[in-house]
């Protein structure tokens, strides 16, 4: 282990139990903001101390099986066990490498999703409510919540347009790297002579903005129009002027809602959506000016830039960005992501143990 590793690994020890000392004390509780950022601290640092404390035993099993060397009797013994201890001390030292990575500040929050119909039409738009399907399946595996937020449905039952808003510990960690155009090619249920189409979705995958912290929003900067909500009709269609659009002013920036049961409710989530799309531009500012540095394998979350395709009649399923093909369509479209979303956070941890070398 690098000694600057070591040292950093030392530090966070300390600093565990300083952190157990003060949630221990009596006065814990009485600042609750500071207790929440406390515990959550506790809970970070526990699986880097634990990891550090394992590694040092291998260590200390180490230099006692080498006492044991010299020994006729217990010398294979030794050997034995300082061979296992080594194992154990190299698979330890690449976890605490990836445990002491730069955590995404965004991988615990909430998202918001936004899937908009590209080319192909009216295949386009039964293809997104396919990877809407899919991803609230993906939602479903992981127990997260997930509540439609704004949708534009269009004449055969596909979505020109859907925003839902996915609720769960990990969400953005989880599908952070969706964003991007997602083609899909197979035979329309339209196609009489049996032709592959080639159409197009785009995805967008937008942290929630916390509402204390990265987005202000100045009301003198917002228009709020409301409207009377349209769509296929039953109850939650209002006969008022319930749906909203906000416009954000100096980024000309829009959101609307008109599923929510009313204009208060509508505003709020019209609200959240903005929130997210303005924070969503200065992260991808952000990520844009950082791949400008150093090119990114896994992209910025560019949504021109082709990323997967979906071929029906091969069952294939393709990420463009890792080179990574399963032969898995029918799973993957029935939410069961894992294996192309580990893959591509593999990838990116791959990417920033790479610049942790040579930083080190």
């Amino acid at each position: 282990m690098k000694p600057s590793i070591a040292a950093k690994l030392a530090q966070l020890d300390d600093r565990l139990e300083e952190v157990t000392q003060l949630l221990m004390s009596e006065q814990a509780t009485a600042n609750m903001d500071t207790f929440r950022k406390l515990t959550r601290e506790h809970a970070e640092l526990t699986p880097v101390v634990e990891a550090f404390n394992a590694y040092r035993q291998c260590e200390a099993d180490i230099a006692t099986a080498s006492e044991l060397l010299d020994d006729p009797d217990m010398k294979e013994f030794a050997q034995e066990e300082i061979g296992d201890a080594k194992n154990r001390l190299a698979a330890l030292d690449v976890e605490l490498q990836k445990l002491l990575l730069p955590k995404d500040p965004n991988d615990d929050k909430n998202i918001f999703l936004e899937i908009r119909a590209g080319t192909g039409g009216d295949e386009a738009a039964l293809f997104a409510a396919d990877l809407l399907r899919m991803y609230t399946r993906f939602a479903e595996r992981n127990r997260w919540q997930a509540e439609i937020v704004s949708a534009s449905e269009s004449d055969l039952g596909g979505y020109k347009e859907v925003i839902v808003r996915l609720v769960g510990q990990g969400a953005y960690s989880k599908l952070k790297f969706e964003s991007g155009g997602h083609r899909v090619q197979r035979v329309p249920a339209t196609e009489t002579q049996g032709r592959i189409h080639t159409s197009a979705c785009t995805v967008a995958v937008m942290a929630e903005a916390d509402e204390i912290a990265e987005v202000v929003l100045n009301p003198a900067d917002l228009r709020i129009d409301t409207y009377r909500a349209s769509g296929a009709g039953g109850q939650h269609i209002n006969k008022t002027d319930s749906a909203v659009r906000i416009t954000h002013l100096p980024t000309g920036i829009v959101a609307e809602c008109q599923d929510g049961r009313s204009q208060h409710a509508n505003k709020a989530s019209a609200m959240q959506v903005l929130a997210a799309r303005i924070y969503d531009i200065q992260l991808r500012e952000k990520n844009q000016k950082e791949a400008a540095e150093r090119k990114s394998l896994i992209g910025s979350g560019d949504r021109s830039e082709r990323i997967r395709t979906y071929n029906y009649p091969q069952g294939r399923i393709t990420d463009h960005r890792i080179n990574l093909t399963l032969y898995k369509l029918d799973q993957a479209m029935d939410g069961d992501l894992y294996e192309l979303t580990d893959a591509l956070v593999a990838e990116r941890q791959a990417e920033l143990l790479a610049q942790l070398s040579e930083g080190s």
